[in-house]
């Protein structure tokens, strides 16, 4: 089919597909959730931002540590298992963490370690998880589904920090949270049971050292990919403000735990609307200048955040600065999956986890380490200075990542451009 003529809600034209969204929504909506509650109660217990640092460290070590071994499973076993054991593993995560809330102790550390078991179920699902995905609908169609999973990612992400703020704030404490997480957990599993999608095993003989880097090596080798997947690592490491977000409602805004659902919500208001946008209005030429540009924004962004006093202005910054992030998101999405052969999508997604991880958990860990020495406004708008100056070194370290022109597969590029 013409790209011209197919449909922007053609995706969702597939049962397996539409099954698959839901069950990411019910998931994703739980795990913003955990997100503000874990936040707001470690900032509470211990008036350190550092600590909101350690939350994200102990979530990205599992995905680094385990990634040769993620992604060769998911190239080796039934991705939809993968995943809907995953999705069990999740609703036990949640129950930890409600059993310690609930009996009222005061030590962060038993929070760290059930953060550290979801760290490691979630390096396991995400390879799975985003290999899976291209199975469920005709290549044709996949510029679509990336679009439309992104709408639903984020619209997800709206509605959690959200609904987990007004749950915190309800009951005055994180226990009611955590047990509505793993309801909607229990739930993703059961719709993701309902898949009729198989994909066997994709990768035959024995494990070797060799297969297990191979997704390094393709993505070192295909300077796009590495590039583009790169370009987020660093950005969002240096210009992420979201782990400091519980310092700014309780601090500096003065808004309280439902106002740190509004701003934990904020980002992805407005990649909801650019991943909307996107799925009936494709990027159709110039993808990689558009995505450095948006990148640039997303640092600028940043800056505004840190300096603003003002709840509404610190809002909107958060609004733009998730609508250019989710532009970045759907080209790396794009062209990690179509540029990559289907045998290997696990241990490539594996690589591009790694990168993510990084820039989010780490990037916590970052935010957190350069708030305690030098306050949380200063970290924010140095990292948003830090990110721009990311895209203007990366324009020119990764020429093919700027020159890219469609989002096709039929687009490739020189495996030493």
């Amino acid at each position: 089919m013409a790209l011209g003529l197919v449909s922007p809600r053609a995706a969702f034209g597939f049962r397996d597909f539409r099954l698959y969204q839901t069950a990411r929504f019910f998931t994703t909506v739980a795990t913003q959730m955990q997100s503000v509650a874990v936040g707001w109660e470690v900032y509470d217990l211990t008036k350190r931002a550092m600590s909101l640092g350690f939350v994200g460290l102990v979530q990205f070590l599992p995905a680094v540590g385990l990634s040769l071994v993620t992604g060769a499973v998911a190239d080796r076993f039934d991705r939809k298992r993968i995943v809907v054991v995953c999705q069990l593993a999740f609703v036990l995560c949640s129950l930890l963490l409600y059993g310690r809330s609930a009996g009222g102790g005061h030590d962060e550390v038993p929070i760290y370690g059930a953060l550290f078991a979801f760290g490691v179920t979630r390096a396991f699902t995400g390879p799975a998880s985003q290999a899976l995905m291209p199975s469920l609908v005709p290549a044709e169609h996949f510029g679509s589904a990336v679009a439309w999973s992104s709408t639903v990612w984020e619209i997800a992400a709206v509605a959690g920090p959200a609904l987990g703020g007004i749950i915190y704030g309800a009951t005055g404490g994180a226990a009611s949270v955590y047990l509505a997480c793993a309801g909607l957990y229990a739930c993703g599993a059961a719709v993701l049971l309902a898949i009729r999608t198989r994909s066997e095993r994709m990768t035959a003989g024995a494990t070797s050292l060799s297969t297990l880097l191979a997704g390094i090596r393709y993505v070192i080798e295909k300077r796009v990919i590495l590039g583009s997947i790169s370009l987020d690592l660093f950005a969002v490491l240096f210009g992420g403000a979201t782990a400091l977000l519980p310092v700014f409602a309780r601090d500096i805004l003065f808004v309280g735990p439902r106002g740190l659902g509004l701003l934990r919500s904020a980002p992805a208001i407005g990649a909801a609307a650019t991943a909307l946008y996107i799925a009936y209005r494709p990027l159709r030429r110039r993808a990689g200048a558009v995505m450095l540009t948006c990148v640039a924004v997303f640092g600028l962004m940043t800056i505004v955040f840190g300096l603003s006093r003002s709840f509404w202005l610190s809002v909107a910054a958060l609004v733009v600065l998730g609508a250019s992030d989710m532009v970045s998101v759907v080209v790396r999405q794009t062209l990690v999956q179509l540029r990559t052969p289907p045998a290997m999508r696990g241990r490539v997604s594996a690589v591009n986890l790694v990168f993510i991880g990084a820039s989010n958990e780490l990037g916590e860990m970052e935010s957190g380490l350069t708030a305690a020495w030098m306050g949380a406004v200063p970290a924010v708008v140095m990292g948003g200075v830090g990110a721009c100056i990311v895209v203007a070194l990366w324009a020119v370290l990764f020429p093919s990542l700027r020159k890219v022109d469609r989002l096709s597969p039929a687009d490739e590029e020189p495996l030493t451009g």
